[in-house]
């Protein structure tokens, strides 16, 4: 079988940092549900330009991929896989408009618009997959969240407490035909009984699409935050354990695990079930809040660059998305990829 490796990421965070205060001081600000677990609010994250696009972020992530790797290699890709959280238009995907900044030409162009928070774990399978059982040979996997400085600093949205949590960034990985850092396994599930658990709300009960007055926001309710904290609690140290058993490794030999970066609970909970300390389970939610998407890449990223992966590392990546309706874990045996 062909060895697929994620051989290197890279990542971009838009803007000056933006502090707690800029919610928590709005005028009218929500202060009911601040003590929930799932809207502790981080100290820092970073909000999109007015007019900075998922493709924009995309462009800048993949310069470091470039320069380290070359441009003619990087424009070589075989296989073009997108994630938007939250698409600039109706209808269309960033993938295209991807392709044209960047000079690509691929075979395999996909807009993935599942799988959310863990979606780079749901590309990383796809491309290791196509490069698997094609003549594709490299693969380009890119997260970009954009929804903090949008959709959740609208002026009634603001206020939620809902609001404070995200941050916006973008976070890309480099996936070749070769041994160099390879994926050992991947593990994901697509839970159709979750389905349809994650929902948005209008006050004036329209359709998010048709005109009117009141703004989008995420459908929280007491009973929904409940599920989401259960499912979240179980869903990631599950399918990581399953991963590691297939791998004949306990998930307290994982050196680095990479998760997305909910809030501060799912991450304690996450390494306490896998008993792994902590200095072994990267943390960015204080200083990026909830990346969606793109916190997995970009975690990893910096994890890489501040030296808490080293070679030979088993670094675990996983997550869960949206109300518990996907997980997923991927195992790659770590070596290098910044030459």
């Amino acid at each position: 079988m062909t060895t697929v490796s994620l051989t290197d990421v890279a990542s971009y965070l838009p803007g000056e940092p933006v502090p707690a205060e800029f919610y928590t001081d709005c005028p009218g600000a929500e202060d009911k549900l601040r003590d929930n677990p799932m809207f502790k609010v981080p100290p820092l994250r970073h909000h999109v330009a007015g007019d900075e696009t998922n493709a924009d972020m995309v462009e800048r992530a993949v310069q470091p991929l470039i320069e380290r790797h070359g441009a003619a290699e990087i424009r070589s890709v075989d296989v073009l896989l997108v994630h938007s959280q939250l698409p600039d238009l109706p209808f269309v995907g960033a993938g295209t408009e991807v392709a044209r900044r960047l000079g690509l030409n691929p075979e395999w162009l996909v807009d993935v618009a599942n799988a959310g928070c863990a979606s780079f774990v749901h590309m990383v399978k796809l491309a290791r997959q196509i490069l698997t059982s094609t003549d594709a040979r490299t693969a380009l996997v890119c997260n970009a969240q954009s929804a903090a400085g949008q959709w959740f600093t609208q002026s009634e949205v603001r206020r939620l407490a809902q609001a404070a949590i995200p941050g916006d960034g973008c976070g890309v990985g480099y996936v070749t035909t070769s041994a160099r850092s390879p994926i050992l396994d991947v593990e994901t599930r697509h839970i159709g009984e979750y389905a349809g658990d994650m929902t948005v709300a209008l006050d004036d009960g329209r359709k998010y699409w048709e005109p009117g007055e009141s703004q989008l926001r995420i459908g929280f309710t007491d009973a929904s935050v409940a599920k989401v904290l259960a499912r979240g609690n179980r869903l990631v140290p599950e399918v990581v354990t399953d991963l590691c058993r297939r791998l004949g490794v306990a998930s307290s030999d994982i050196d680095v695990l990479v998760t997305n970066q909910p809030n501060r609970t799912f991450l304690r909970n996450w390494r306490e079930a896998l008993q792994l300390p902590a200095e072994r389970h990267p943390n960015t939610f204080d200083e990026y809040g909830n990346l969606f998407g793109a916190a997995i890449p970009v975690t990893l990223d910096r994890a890489i660059r501040s030296g808490e992966v080293a070679d030979g590392d088993l670094v675990v990546l996983g997550g869960f998305a949206h109300a518990g309706d996907f997980a997923g874990a991927a195992a790659v045996r770590w070596h290098g990829g910044r030459d």
